[in-house]
């Protein structure tokens, strides 16, 4: 087994002590020692490491160790390196030594090693790598395993905390024999140090012995050339190598709370099953206070509406996103009555805007009662809503499954993740006490009270309001407390989850005039509930929540008064409340539940002292080091600085009264605590056993000027201290925990900025610092997760505490899993992807580190001047929060900070915000008071403390008030400044005056002034002379002050206007240290200019800080004048400033005393020349209010530049006579170095003035950079062209970059003839067949049949026929026209859309789960099984779509692009480019103010810059044209004279401009003088209107360029208003080589809907292409081929004219050339296809907030040509006429509605109402079918409904009024439904409402054959059942069932119809009427009815005994039959006696 050990023993003469660790690197693997603790000397590490190999081990081969000053938070140190060559190991076999290291400058020090080194080789035997200990590696081709990650932390090795990649200061080599590959390590912080070579010396004779190769490699690796830069944006500064200082933050202004431009654009499309019988609904859009209604739909439970509400609003951000959409229907409401509320949904807005798109488009909201919450869903509204913000562009996505969108479950509108079934729950919000509020009242009044009452009153009357949902509760009001105890609970019943993310808490006061609110806060839901398989319901605390807002003292119009209403960032500590959040999800079918949502307010119990825990005395300590940057305005008097936490420390508006010191008082005696902060601390006193005392406030001081713009304060060796005692309750583990959490984001985010600049400067490696970043991120979770659980037990902890940590923990376990496994998968090319990953880890660290339970508050700094507050800074407590834990410590907890403080409130927005009011260098340090003793540690060292003088002598433990430093360091700091760029513009003519003015400490300097340029090149070296920084001088080498440097505005009158700012860093050295490479001379660097937030350019420039020796005099000096102190430690130098790097004096005479920046820093100067294209100029306006009449263009880079020649009549000809010139020009090799280029345009006055019309500055030349053509290639793809790709110069070709729908095809192209075979490729519509491969892959293919496949098929479908149901209508010739070909090219849009979104799908679900494969927390696996089955369910969709369609009917077909034509082909900037000129101050708007208001016109042309000389080649061309140089072919600029032909398609989701919501678009096209107004064809009432129009305008290039359609609302009074435009420069299309003059189509025919538009047919316009190109005209042969540049086509040959006839033609060859034209070497492009682009149309009152949009195209004809055929008629289909003729036969078990007055009989007077939706007028009914005892009906009745109906979109078109007061009528489409309803007729009260059933005629279910079969299935498995369309099969019978919703709201038949369905067009209707009812003609007979159906009250008798008869016969015949007994029994009895007489006389 071969392997290498090494036994490291020791590190000798280290310097100091602290913790060392040591890292091993043997090919590529490190290993690292374990952590030896606290040494001081010697380190003994003693431990042995074991690489085993596979490979022989190789001479040349080198072992590097490297010793670190190990330090858990920050990055190692490294101490030094030791690297040797393993020569003599590989012979000898074993190796002893010791040897010194060397630092990162090579040069020896004295820190030493003792290494032992064993080889075993083991010949014949492949090494494995064993133990388990490695990953298991392929073997290398040459056998080394080159690992290219730093970190692969072994078994053996201790992880040291941070990434090893971070301490590699140079690059180090790694040498391998084979190859000789360097494989240079990037250095990942900024590049400055990079080692020149690894040690050459005697002291390691082995690298000696290496090949020169392997040293020139060596020194290749190790030297920088001399441009590397890096674009530091602020990694300058961020990178932070040392402990003592913290990052300053760049950004000043406050972004929150400024207003900002929304537009909510609502659509309600419909709404379906809708609870409630026959109802009228409206649906109420509401949005904050702002209400609007759709109309009313009568009589339907599935009203259709369509329509669009737009909200527009000016409000913060906050305030926006709180709002609550809120939609209501309500049914029947009028003027009169407000209507009864069926169901409401609401949601606030940030909900939707966090959406992808910002939007829900066709979502189904479900409606649920606030009134009664045990009910289930009210039904559904199906609507878009978008929220649009400035800049944001809502994409309207073509959702491709259209059909799928009736399907209501799958639809929802909620947000991802959440159920759709939310339940009802109770949000308990408690409210316990509150203190420390301030005086909400004048003391005068409070006087006067006192004066009366005799008692002192508190002066605020607090009260609590809790706002939730749009709902608000509030507290009780407790009179006159500024502590006050409620103990009281507010109730909100919500839907849970909430789709609303704020909960809004405010104390406020309560005033008889008005009430004010005090603070403010917000709990964000998401932040105390976790939503997943783990997770928790939303809870918190009772925990206290600070609130921030104004600042303390009264007054009666609070200037501030938004900060305590929560907007914008509070400045001074307002209150602290004591509340608790929890959450109960309802059972709603308990009995007892209260059923309505009404906010409730109910008592709840005390809670203890200790519940939010035990109350412990902190400490706050800060030191003020620096005030400078002191703004003017408030320098002339003395300031004081005040620190505060909480109210401790705040002395001029507090604490309200002394009781707040009495509760936190441990003994409560000291009652005058807060009285006796007196202002100075020198009076303060203390008894020994007293408590201390705190000083809150700096000694008052004047300020010393700077210069004229800043002052100072002298805070020289003496810097003033302040110290706050204060008692809060101890929840420190809360803030611990955030902190971990950021400090692991901290690092991620810098290592993030690191790679993507490593990206942005195209260096190597981006993938080895990624893969450190991700290291690094996995070490700190779980370093996290080791640390978190502590304290666990502590008193105060709430179940949020609990929960959050258990959550916290998981996911910041399950982070570092994924980091790891995310860290193996980084290659090269998966960088980008994977940097995504880590964005979203990071924005995950941001949300858990943002504690929702506040414990401290933050810490206040105030400047006060006169006792006044003027700016403020505020440092979040934890950010400064003291652990013993590192990891646990706040970031700047110890360190010195930066600090900017700016104006509180509204002051503090725009310019006001941006100037700095102070900069002060703060420490400070929070703490419990019992761990004190290190406050002081992080402070640069030196300092003596001075105590408060009258001190006891007690007291040591007592805080300094000041500190004076007796260690000062002189330096001199070198500004290098050498240029900026893109500046702001801050004069009206669109230029600056720029000058950057550095401060650093207390002095500052100003460059000179440039005048009139955004890209000044200052080329000035600043020095500041003796800078002195206090402090130890080792410290301040690694942790200087930063630099700021101001960048602003000369101007003539006034003073100079900021225009951004930055901070740097700067590069020191020591006077021991060597003046030279890697460290000096410094590179220059860029840096982001901030202007607010918004970037106002960059700063190229470099600032080195050069240590100044004493000289030994003065020394002796210093040491007499102050013997008293320690010895200063001063290294002495050769006396003076001989050892400073000397300067070069001024060079240049003109520029007086400037120094220039010297040689070694400024760039590597090459010749470029650089050509310029002068074309036109555009569109000048006005200057002064003169015309422009003679301008010029001048060109100027670097000092060079050239002229254009004059225009000489401006209106006449905007073009330039001459059209290229060149000038030569010095510029830095490197081409991000490149200064921009300006372009002037001026115009020529008489008397030979000139002014400044406006200008330009191309700010990257890159993209003009002419490459030379690559001859060997065939391909265009390489040829010449510029760098961006899509750039044509000279031959260079390009292609677009293509979208989906333009897929170029690309084949490989050997040299020599190819054969491009067209056939298996009919250019029209094929039948997709999908293949479902083996089961486990999911993928759709499609495989493209050929057309005889096809044809096949559809014989067999015919075939098929059974019945007629399977009719597959061949596409009549005739029937299709342009619509047809439209239609069907939208479909295709739309599946290749689902196949991306599928193919998509498809794609994350891999990546997901690649990720969660490996990741252990099981809550991903299951996230990405929901994921998934969200996405096979797209996929499915896709799929099932395919599988679906029918065979489509063949359309030619265009392209339809759902933008502008102008961004799928690089803004036809082929060769012409479009600069825009700026004239006018620059706005200051949020994200500068959209720039379209400064342009004052264009200048066309373009720029072509190359290295001289070029080579010969080019210019030796045939043809070439030295006067073009790199312009060759290009067109001439004369006037030409277009026909241009502008076709409006529609208009879609137009902005409403009237009052009803809508608007009457007509169109309007300008182009130049011309204007063509549609004004009398305005379509009424339309906010999606076609306009089916083609217009024609003659007009002249140049003057008339630019082509404005817009469109206009008509209005019958006024002016008609603008909705929105377009502009289109046609100028570009028409020269661009796309050929975007006319697009091709992609058949040739000459007749038909599809006919040729061009004059030129397209051979001919092939020939010109070839012509134009240069290569050879196309060959023709036989056999249908077409031989183009080698590459030979295929296609038809014959065509068909009018009458049918073949004729042979090569139109068809000629047309497969160009539509493949792209695969033509060297020329091809992508020529423009016939098609029709989606144009945003924009309002210039709405800047950036798209209207709407129009779907058009433009054609262009040269009037030099053929005039062109007339325009293709695209006019709108009329619709066309039919008659639905309804036969209503019978019915069948209706349910029996009325009782029968005499007999209680049930029956019903039964009858069928029946309309087609929107033609509600037109209802019609049968006849009454009284008394039907059974349900039964017998009718034989008919309806017949005319309508107009449109084939293509499966509308209905309804033309009608919309109110008596309309002018006109307004056209509505809507889909084609048939309602029928069954009622039962009553005489004197309303009929009654039985059921209906809805048909839509294009999908409704076959009628069953009989009654029986007829059931409630057939509506309820809807979507199952097999659908027909009545257009498809004219005539249908059936039966069909009537439903209706029972009170549980479950569906139920109430009938059954037996109906015949027969669709006539109106010339069939015509041809044969027929009547309504049962009239002539062609009658339907009477029905057959039984007779009770007549009155009873007509025919009494009869219907007696109809009724009597036939419910009572057996009880009749039986009455009958008993009376006949009875009769015959009286009879009996009565004759019997006298017959017996008879008998017995024998008569």
């Amino acid at each position: 087994m071969m392997s290498l050990m090494v036994h490291l023993k020791t590190a000798d003469h280290l310097r100091g002590r602290g913790d060392r660790i040591a890292k091993v690197t043997f090919r590529g693997l490190p290993f690292y020692s374990r952590v030896v603790e606290n040494c001081e000397e010697v380190a003994h590490f003693n431990e042995v490491f074991r690489w085993p190999i596979a490979s022989r081990l190789d001479g040349n081969e080198m072992l590097e160790i490297q010793v670190f000053n190990y330090s858990k938070v920050f990055s190692n140190r490294l101490v030094g390196t030791f690297c040797m060559v393993l020569q003599k190991v590989a012979e000898e076999g074993h190796l002893e030594l010791t040897d010194t290291l060397i630092d990162d400058n090579n040069t020896s020090i004295k820190t030493s090693v003792t290494i032992e080194i064993k080889y075993q080789p083991m010949d014949g035997s492949v090494g494995v790598w064993s133990d388990g200990e490695f990953l298991d590696v392929p073997d290398d081709r040459d056998g080394i395993f080159a690992f290219e990650t730093d970190s692969l932390l072994s078994g053996q090795s201790h992880g040291s905390g941070t990434s090893p990649g971070r301490s590699l200061q140079g690059s180090i080599p790694t040498f391998r024999k084979a190859g000789k590959g360097v494989f240079s390590a990037m250095k990942l912080g900024k590049i400055k140090s990079h080692k020149d070579d690894h040690k050459k010396g005697a002291d390691e004779p082995a690298v000696l012995d290496m090949e020169d190769l392997d040293r020139k490699a060596m020194r290749l690796a190790g030297t920088l050339d001399p441009d590397t830069i890096s674009l530091a944006s602020v990694t300058a500064v961020t990178t932070n190598v040392s402990n003592k200082r913290s990052k300053p933050d760049i950004k000043m202004e406050p972004s929150s709370g400024r207003p900002v431009d929304y537009q909510i654009s609502i659509t309600v499309i419909e709404a379906r099953q809708l609870i409630g019988l026959n109802m009228d609904p409206v649906v109420c859009v509401e949005i904050g206070d702002d209400k609007k209604y759709t109309s009313m739909k009568e009589s339907t439970n599935c009203p259709y509406y369509n329509e669009y509400f737009v909200f527009d609003f000016h409000v913060p951000p906050d305030v926006m996103f709180d709002k609550i959409i809120k939609l209501s229907v309500i049914h029947s409401k009028n003027l009169l009555r407000s209507g009864t509320l069926v169901g409401t949904f609401k949601m606030d807005v940030g909900t939707v805007y966090s959406q992808p798109e910002h939007q829900f488009y066709h979502k189904w909201a479900i409606l649920s009662d606030p009134d009664d919450i045990t009910a289930g869903c009210k039904g559904y509204v199906k609507c878009d809503i978008a929220v649009v913000g400035k800049g944001d562009n809502i994409k309207t996505p073509h959702k491709a499954n259209e059909t799928d969108e009736d399907e209501i479950e799958g639809n929802l509108l909620l947000p991802e993740g959440i159920p759709a079934e939310r339940q009802w729950a109770r949000f308990y919000v408690k409210i316990y006490r509150a203190e420390g509020l301030p005086k909400m009242n004048t003391s005068i009044m409070a006087n006067v009270k006192k004066a009366f009452i005799g008692e002192n009153r508190d002066l605020v009357d607090p009260y609590v309001q809790v706002q939730f949902a749009g709902q608000k509760g509030k507290t009780s009001v407790q009179k006159s407390s500024y502590e006050p105890i409620w103990n009281e609970q507010v109730i909100f019943t919500e839907l849970f989850p909430p789709l609303c993310k704020r909960l809004k808490v405010q104390i406020r006061d309560s005033d008889k005039v008005n009430d004010v609110a005090i603070g403010t806060h917000f709990i964000d839901l998401r932040k105390i509930s976790n939503d997943g398989d783990k997770g928790f319901l939303p809870t918190m605390g009772p925990a206290w929540v600070n609130m921030y807002g104004s600042t303390r003292q009264y007054t009666l119009m609070d200037e501030h008064q938004d900060l305590n209403d929560g907007l914008g960032e509070g400045v001074s500590f307002r209150a602290r409340l004591l509340v608790s959040v929890a959450v109960e999800i309802l059972d709603t079918t308990s009995p007892e539940i209260i059923s309505s949502t009404e906010v409730q307010v109910e008592g709840v119990s005390n809670i203890s002292e200790s519940a939010t825990g035990k109350m412990e005395e902190f400490f706050l300590f800060g030191s003020f080091l620096e005030a400078t940057m002191i703004d003017r305005k408030i320098g002339d008097k003395p300031i004081t600085f005040e620190i505060t936490i909480g109210n401790y420390g705040n002395q001029i508006d507090g604490v309200s009264k002394p009781s707040g010191g009495k509760k936190k008082k441990k003994d409560g005696d000291n009652e005058e605590e807060e009285n006796e902060l007196i202002q100075n601390s020198s009076e303060d006193e203390a008894d020994e056993d007293a408590d201390l005392v705190s000083v809150s406030s700096t000694p008052l001081m004047r300020p010393v000027i700077t210069d004229r713009n800043y002052f100072h304060l002298p805070y020289f060796e003496k810097k003033p201290c302040v110290y706050i005692k204060s008692w809060w309750q101890d929840q420190r583990r809360r803030l611990y925990n955030s902190n971990m959490m950021d400090k692991i984001a901290d690092k991620l985010e810098e290592g993030v900025n690191d790679v993507q600049e490593i990206i942005k400067t195209e260096k190597a490696f981006p993938e080895r610092r990624l893969r450190g970043v991700l290291e690094e991120l996995s070490i700190g979770c779980s370093r996290f997760v080791a640390l978190a659980n502590k304290d666990v037990n502590q008193a105060g902890r709430t179940k949020l505490d609990r929960e959050r940590l258990k959550s916290c923990m998981r996911e910041m376990d399950s982070m570092g899993q994924q980091a790891k496994q995310i860290r193996t998968q980084v290659k090269k090319n998966t960088v980008r992807d994977k940097l995504k990953l880590v964005q979203i880890f990071l924005q995950r660290l941001r949300f858990l580190a943002d504690e929702p339970q506040h414990s401290i508050p933050d810490v206040f700094v105030w400047m006060m001047s006169n006792n006044k507050r003027i700016a403020y800074a505020r440092i979040p407590s934890k950010d400064i929060l003291y652990s013993i834990v590192d990891e646990e410590t706040g970031k700047d907890c110890g360190k010195v900070k930066a600090v900017f403080l700016k104006l509180p409130g509204k002051k503090g927005f725009g310019p006001a915000g941006w100037t700095v009011q102070a900069k002060l260098e703060l420490y400070l340090w929070l703490g419990l008071n019992k761990q004190r003793k290190d406050f002081l540690s992080g402070l640069p060292n030196g300092f003596e403390e001075i105590k408060a003088a009258k001190m006891g002598p007690g007291l040591h433990a007592v805080p300094p008030v000041s500190l004076v430093y007796n260690m000062k360091q002189v330096f001199q700091l070198r500004a290098h400044m050498y240029q900026a760029r893109s500046l702001f513009a801050a004069d009206s003519s669109g230029l600056s005056d720029p000058f950057a003015r550095v401060f650093f400490s207390s002095h500052s300097q100003v460059t000179e002034v440039l005048s009139e340029t955004l890209c000044p090149t200052w080329d000035q070296l600043l020095v500041f002379d003796d800078v002195e920084l206090f402090g130890e001088a080792s410290e301040l080498r690694d942790d200087p002050p930063i630099i700021v440097v101001e960048i602003y505005d000369q101007d003539t009158v006034g003073k100079a206007e900021f225009i951004g700012r930055t901070f740097a860093k700067p590069t020191i050295k020591m006077c021991d240290e060597h003046y030279g490479p890697p460290r000096f001379p410094p590179q220059l660097e860029y840096y982001q200019i901030y202007r607010g937030n918004c970037t106002a350019g960059e700063l190229l420039a470099a600032f080195e800080l050069l240590q100044i020796p004493f000289d030994a005099e003065e020394i002796r000096r210093a040491l007499i004048a102050v013997h008293n102190f320690a010895v200063p430690q001063i290294k002495i130098g050769q006396g003076g400033r001989a050892d400073l790097p000397p300067l070069e004096g001024p060079t240049d005479s003109e520029r007086g005393p400037i120094l220039p920046v010297p040689l070694g820093i400024r760039p590597v100067l090459s010749r470029y020349r650089i050509e310029v294209l002068f074309w036109g100029l555009r569109d000048l306006k006005r200057i002064n209010l003169a015309q422009v009449d003679r301008p010029r263009v001048d060109i100027e880079c670097a000092g060079r530049g050239v002229q254009s020649v004059l225009i000489q009549n401006y209106k006449k000809n905007p073009n330039f006579s001459t059209l290229v010139k060149w000038f030569e020009v010095d510029l830095p090799e490197n081409e991000l170095l490149h200064p921009p280029l300006n372009i002037r345009v001026v115009d020529c006055r008489a008397f030979g003035r000139y002014i400044l019309v406006g200008s330009h500055a191309v700010s990257s030349l890159r993209r003009f950079i002419y490459s030379t053509p690559d001859k060997s290639s065939t391909n265009w793809a390489t040829a010449a062209k510029l760098m961006n790709g899509y750039m044509v110069l000279t031959n260079g070709g390009s292609q677009p970059r293509s979208s989906p729908s333009l897929s170029s095809r690309t084949f490989s192209r050997p040299a020599g003839d190819i054969l491009v075979n067209m056939d298996g490729e009919p250019p029209v519509r094929k039948m997709d067949t999908v293949v479902k491969l083996d089961a486990m892959s999911d993928a759709v293919v499609k495989v493209d049949m050929t057309e005889e496949e096809s044809d096949k098929d559809k014989k067999k479908k015919k075939k098929k026929k059974k019945g007629g149901v399977e009719e597959d209508d061949e596409t009549d010739e005739s029937v299709l026209d342009w619509w047809s070909k439209y239609f069907a090219s939208i479909e295709t849009m739309k599946e290749t859309l689902r196949a991306q979104e599928a193919a998509q799908a498809e794609a994350d679900e891999r990546e997901d789960l690649e990720i969660a494969a490996e990741a252990a927390g099981s809550k991903m696996k299951e996230k990405s099984k929901e994921k998934k089955s969200a996405k096979d369910k797209k996929k499915g969709q896709a799929a099932d779509g395919a599988e679906k369609r029918p065979v489509k009917a063949r359309v030619d077909e265009l392209v339809v692009y759902n933008k502008e034509l102008e961004t799928e082909y690089g803004n036809f900037e082929d060769w012409l480019h479009t600069f825009n000129l700026y004239r006018g101050k620059a706005g200051d708007d949020d994200e500068h103010a959209l720039d379209d208001d400064r342009i004052v016109g264009r200048f066309k042309g373009s720029l072509c810059m190359y290295k001289l000389p070029l080579s010969e080649e080019i210019t030796r061309e045939a043809g070439f044209d030295p006067n073009m140089g790199m312009f060759q072919s290009i067109p001439h600029n004369d006037p030409i004279n277009v026909l241009v032909r502008v076709y409006v398609v529609r208009a879609t989701d137009l902005h409403p401009a009237d009052i009803n919501g809508k608007a009457d678009p007509y169109v309007v096209i300008k182009l130049g003088k011309s204007e063509v107004k549609d004004k009398e064809n305005y379509i009424s009432k339309q906010l999606n209107p076609v306009f089916g129009k083609s217009f024609d305008i003659e007009a002249t290039f140049p003057m008339e360029s630019m082509l404005t359609v817009s469109v206009y609302d008509w209005d019958l009074v006024g002016t008609d208003d603008l909705i929105g435009e377009t502009k289109i420069d046609l100028e570009n299309r028409f020269y661009s080589k796309f050929r975007a003059t006319c697009g091709i189509s992609s058949n040739y025919s000459v007749h038909g809907y599809n006919i040729w538009r061009d004059p030129m047919k397209p051979s001919q316009i092939l020939a010109k292409l070839c012509k134009d190109g240069k290569i050879d005209a196309p060959q023709y042969g036989p056999g249908g081929k077409v031989k183009v540049a080698n590459r030979i086509f295929t296609g038809p040959t014959d065509i068909e004219d009018e009458n049918g006839l073949k004729k042979q033609t090569e139109e068809h060859l000629a047309l497969t050339v160009l539509n493949h034209w792209e695969e033509i070497p060297r020329l091809g492009c992508k020529l423009v296809p016939e098609h029709v682009e989606t144009r945003p149309l924009l309002n210039p009152d709405k800047p950036g907030i798209e209207q709407g949009r129009i779907e058009m195209w433009v054609d262009m004809f040269p009037m030099d040509m053929p005039a062109p055929g007339p325009a293709i008629d695209i006019s709108p289909r009329k619709p066309k006429r039919y008659e639905l003729r309804v036969i209503i036969w019978n019915t069948d078990e209706v349910i029996l509605e009325d009782d029968d007055y005499f007999t209680g009989e049930k029956s019903s007077d039964i009858f069928v109402r029946g309309w087609l939706k929107g033609h509600q007028e037109d209802k019609q009914d049968t006849d009454v079918h009284y008394h039907s005892l059974t349900g039964e009906g017998n009718f034989n009745w008919r309806f017949v409904f005319p309508f107009d109906y449109l084939m293509a979109e499966e509308k209905i078109v309804i033309s009608k009024k919309e109110s008596m007061f309309s002018w006109d009528e307004t056209e509505y489409k809507i889909p084609p439904r048939l309602t029928l309803q069954v009622w039962d007729a009553d005489h004197f009260s309303a009929d009654d409402f039985l059921g209906a059933i809805e048909l839509d005629l294009n999908r409704f279910p076959r009628g069953a054959k009989t009654a029986k079969q007829c059931s409630i299935d057939m509506i309820r498995n809807e979507q199952e059942l097999p659908t027909i369309s009545i257009f498809k099969q004219k005539r249908v019978k059936g039966w069909w069932p009537f439903v209706a919703r029972d009170e549980n709201d479950e569906m139920e038949l109430t009938g059954k119809v037996e109906a015949e369905l027969h669709l006539v067009t109106a010339e069939e209707a015509e041809k044969s009427p027929v009547g309504l009812g049962r009239n002539e003609p062609d009658p339907l007979e009477k029905p057959n009815r039984p007779d009770t159906s007549l009155m009873w009250f007509l025919s009494p008798l009869k219907s007696i005994r109809y009724f009597i008869w036939h419910n009572y016969r057996w009880l009749i015949l039986k009455v009958l039959g008993l009376a006949l007994l009875l009769l015959m029994l009286g009879l009996f009895l009565y004759s019997v006696p006298g017959y017996l007489v008879k008998k017995m006389l024998g008569a």
